[in-house]
C-alpha cells in the first residue's frame, strides 16, 4: 500500500512526550533564519572561548539529530527505531582531519563499525567519505589531472588501500557501504575509487554504493554511464540518489573562478532529474541496487507507486529509502509501516567533533523552502493528538 505521510501517530511513535516538546522548540527556533544564524555564531564563539556549552548542545541539537557520542550509544538509538522496522546507517560524524595519522586511525574505526553492525540486524549500512581517508588537496590535484610526484603517487596508493580495507571488511561481514559525494572539484577520484571497489565487491550483491547528486546537471547522464559500465564489467551498480549538499559553495566557486556552474538552473530542474534518475533505476533493478535518499515526499510516493504498479515487492533488497535521523520521520516510519526498506542516517561521535554536521542541519532546515514549516506542523499535530 501507499504510505500516508500525514500519519503522525506512526511517524512519532518512537518519540517520548519530552522529545516531542524538544523537537517543537528546535524546529520553532530553526524557522527563523535570524535566530538560527545568531545561535550558530554564539555557539562558535562559545566554543572558541572554551565556555562549557557541551551540555547545552548535547541536550538540544545533538540528541535530536545524532545517535550518541559512542558506537554503543548509537546502537541503542538504532535498537529503538529498529523496533519500528527502520534500519540504521552508522555515520561516524567526525570531520576535518588532514593528517596521514588521522587517516590511518580512521580505518580501524570503520572496520570496528562494520563488525559492530554485522552483529545488529537493524544496522545494514555504514557511511563513509573519501575525504575521511585522504587529503582534500591531493584529491583536487587528481581531479584536475595534475601530474603527481612520486610521494603523492605513494600517498594516493595509501588512500586506495585504506578504502579497500574498509570495503573488504564490509563484503566479508555483509554490510553495505555508502560512499558520500563530495565537492565537484574532487569528485572524479571519489567516483574512480568507488567504481574500483564496486567492481571488486559487487559481484553477487551490491555492497558498495556511489552517490549521485542530482542537483548537478550532468549526474543523470553519469548515472546511466555508470550502470552501463557496471553491466559491461559484470558487477552490480550501487546507486545512492540524493539531491545535493554543496549548492552555495559550488555556485560561489564557479562564479569566482569563471567556469560553468555545475548546479541545475532551478529546483524544478533538480526535481525532474531526481525523479528521472529514480525511475531509470527502478526500470533497471536487475543491474543495480537503489538507495533513495530524500526528504521529498512526492519523490518517495512516486517511487512507492511505481513499485506497486510494477509488482516490485516493497521488501525487495534492491530498494532502500532513507532520511536523516531527526528529520522527515513522517516519511521514514510510514514507509517502514507499509513494509518498505527504510534506513536512517545516524551520525555519532564526540559532541564537539560533530558540530559541523549539526550546523549544516540547522542551516538546511532554515534554507530549504518549506522544510521547517512542514516538520513543525507535523510535530504540533502530534503534540495536539497526545493532548500535551
Amino acid at each position: 500500500m501507499l504510505p500516508e505521510f500525514d500519519n503522525t501517530e506512526i511517524a512519532f511513535e518512537y518519540r517520548s512526550d519530552k522529545e516531542m516538546k524538544r523537537a517543537k522548540f528546535l524546529f520553532s527556533a530553526m524557522s527563523s533564519p535570524t535566530v538560527t544564524n545568531m545561535g550558530m555564531k554564539l555557539t562558535e564563539l562559545a566554543i572558541s572561548w572554551k565556555f562549557p556549552v557541551k551540555g547545552l548542545i548535547k541536550s538540544t541539537l545533538f540528541n535530536h539529530f545524532c545517535g550518541g557520542e559512542t558506537m554503543d550509544e548509537a546502537a541503542q538509538t538504532a535498537a529503538i527505531i529498529g523496533k519500528y522496522h527502520v534500519g540504521t546507517i552508522l555515520d561516524y560524524g567526525v570531520e576535518g582531519k588532514e593528517s596521514e595519522a588521522d587517516f590511518d586511525r580512521a580505518v580501524p574505526e570503520f572496520i570496528k563499525a562494520i563488525k559492530y553492525a554485522a552483529k545488529n540486524k537493524n544496522i545494514p549500512f555504514i557511511s563513509m567519505k573519501v575525504t575521511g581517508f585522504a587529503r582534500f588537496n591531493l584529491l583536487q590535484k587528481v581531479h584536475a589531472q595534475v601530474q603527481l610526484n612520486d610521494a603523492e603517487k605513494a600517498e594516493y596508493a595509501r588512500i586506495y588501500d585504506r578504502i579497500n580495507q574498509v570495503c573488504k571488511a564490509a563484503a566479508e561481514n555483509n554490510i553495505m557501504v555508502l560512499v558520500d559525494a563530495e565537492e565537484s572539484w574532487v569528485q572524479q577520484p571519489v567516483d574512480d575509487l568507488t567504481d574500483a571497489m564496486m567492481e571488486q565487491y559487487n559481484k553477487t550483491r551490491a555492497i558498495v554504493f556511489n552517490t549521485f547528486q542530482l542537483y548537478r546537471h550532468d549526474r543523470l547522464e553519469f548515472l546511466k554511464v555508470s550502470v552501463e559500465r557496471a553491466k559491461a564489467k559484470n558487477y552490480l551498480q550501487g546507486a545512492k540518489l540524493v539531491r545535493g549538499a554543496y549548492m552555495e559553495k559550488e555556485r560561489n566557486r564557479a562564479a569566482d573562478m569563471g567556469y560553468k556552474d555545475p548546479i541545475q538552473p532551478s529546483k524544478q530542474a533538480t526535481d525532474i532529474d531526481y525523479d528521472a534518475a529514480v525511475l531509470y533505476c527502478l526500470e533497471n533493478l536487475k543491474n543495480l541496487a537503489l538507495f533513495i535518499g530524500t526528504h521529498n515526499e512526492a519523490s518517495c510516493l512516486k517511487a512507492a507507486k511505481y513499485m506497486i504498479d510494477h509488482n516490485i515487492p516493497s521488501n525487495t533488497d534492491r530498494v532502500y529509502f532513507s532520511q536523516l535521523f531527526g528529520m522527515s520521520d513522517n516519511i521514514s516510519f510510514n514507509l517502514a509501516h507499509e513494509g518498505y526498506h527504510v534506513a536512517k542516517y545516524l551520525p555519532y561521535g564526540p559532541v564537539y567533533d560533530v558540530i559541523p554536521y549539526l550546523m549544516r542541519r540547522a542551516q538546511e532546515n532554515t534554507s530549504v523552502a518549506g522544510q521547517t514549516s512542514r516538520e513543525l506542523s507535523l510535530i504540533e499535530k502530534e503534540i495536539k493528538r497526545r493532548n500535551l
